[in-house]
């Protein structure tokens, strides 16, 4: 058989839908399939602003419990310069002034530059702020938009991206996101993906260090002791965000946070209970298979009990969502370890496709019961809010260069609509 016979007869033999034990597989397969390239240091993504001492890498977070805050962040390198923040809003003249700190840390024989973190506070709802920094030298303005008070009727959009990297499919993935109806981006851990560059895992005994000088949280508004698990309130949502690399179990800080964090949502006020962590609890992949079992088994029963709605994860590079299961009354120790259909539980969704370098999972078969649609391709998701019983869920793949909504559905709320929302044979 010749060469291009091969090809095809390859080709049509991927393009066929895989049925087996679980939902449903994609037919869709990626035409550029070589491994992801990191774009070169010196592409107009990664271009220094001019002027001395510019503030880069500039990025905001929820600075308080509801949004009425913003931590503002960025790096300059000639100097410490100014940590003031000068900031106004669109339908007023005055300005306001808040001062932050300036941060630096040492990784091996790596230093960084200069990080400021300067929250600003006392913001109105649903209002478009403008702000500079790099006040005495360079001066930057950007701006943002405030989410909507909090209320259990408030239509949001959420984007969800995790594992980016910095390829050109990252970047692809980033413009995609960038013209969605998204509000707020959900990020679900790993980003630089550095393995291949200097200064990377030498020798440091720090676990986390870059992350807690780059990147601060709002931990202590919901009472958590520590930076990598805290919750916030934005428009129609609760979101709890849980750390799947700081201890868990039931005699841990974190276990006991959240112990506490749960009774407090009020589903009266924010109508829709996300949680987001970095390695999925369900997965279908060969890859990081099982990685997330020893904290389900803890968490699990928790998330049922207070109807969480849905779990947004990484970790694993590909696409995938489950149908609504639980299987907490598995101990490890009893073999009950099949998972069940649950119209109480929650859905589970893995966005751990942004485009990173280290390429794509591949699938175990045959698909298990529990997941309900899957792809390995790179892409983002959207979670659009509409009220406080239906949301809209859409995983938008990178095809080619162009977005293409490849998988859709409507989920109901678990505490105000909780009939059946299962797709079972649809995607």
């Amino acid at each position: 058989m010749g060469y291009s016979s091969s090809v095809a007869l390859l080709a049509l033999l991927m393009s066929i839908v895989v049925l087996c034990n679980g939902g449903k597989t994609s037919t869709y397969v990626r035409n550029l399939i070589e491994k992801p390239v990191d774009m070169p240091l010196d592409s107009d993504a990664f271009a220094i602003p001019p002027g001395y001492n510019a503030p880069q890498q500039v990025h905001i977070t929820q600075g308080d419990l509801v949004g009425q805050a913003m931590i503002i962040s960025w790096v300059t390198v000639d100097e410490p310069g100014s940590n003031e923040v000068i900031y106004w809003s669109d339908s007023s003249l005055q300005n306001f002034t808040a001062e932050g700190q300036v941060f630096t840390y040492t990784y091996y024989n790596y230093t960084s530059g200069f990080i400021h973190h300067t929250t600003i506070t006392n913001l109105e709802f649903n209002t478009t702020y403008y702000y500079e920094v790099g006040i005495g030298n360079t001066t930057r303005q950007f701006w943002l938009i405030t989410p909507p008070k909090v209320g259990r009727d408030v239509s949001y959009t959420f984007g969800i991206i995790g594992d980016l990297g910095q390829t050109f499919d990252s970047n692809v993935t980033l413009t995609h996101y960038q013209n969605s109806k998204g509000k707020t981006l959900l990020y679900v851990g790993d980003l630089s993906y550095a393995d291949d560059y200097p200064n990377h895992d030498n020798g440091e005994t720090q676990p986390f260090k870059p992350f807690s000088n780059r990147y601060h949280t709002p931990y202590e508004a919901s009472d958590s002791t520590e930076p990598f698990y805290y919750s916030i309130k934005r428009g129609p949502a609760h979101i709890i965000v849980l750390a799947s690399y700081s201890a868990f179990g039931s005699s841990t800080l974190q276990y006991k946070w959240l112990q506490a964090e749960l009774p407090k949502v009020n589903r009266s006020e924010t109508s829709w209970l996300i949680v987001l962590m970095h390695a999925p609890w369900y997965n279908s992949y060969n890859n990081h298979y099982m990685e997330g079992e020893s904290m389900r088994v803890v968490f699990e029963s928790l998330f049922v009990k207070y109807k969480v709605d849905i779990v947004f994860a990484g970790h694993v590079h590909a696409y995938e969502r489950s149908e609504r299961v639980s299987n907490d009354k598995y101990n490890i120790t009893n073999n009950i370890c099949i998972p069940v259909n649950d119209l109480s539980a929650l859905v589970y969704i893995t966005n751990g496709d942004g485009g990173n370098l280290e390429g794509l999972a591949t699938m175990k078969q045959p698909q298990p019961s529990y997941s309900a649609y899957r792809e390995a391709s790179f892409g983002h998701g959207t979670f659009d809010i509409k009220n406080r019983t239906h949301a809209h869920y859409s995983w938008n793949r990178n095809q080619d260069g162009y977005v293409v909504e490849a998988a859709k559905l409507w989920l109901f709320n678990r505490y105000w609509n909780p009939h059946d929302d299962s797709t079972t044979h649809k995607h």
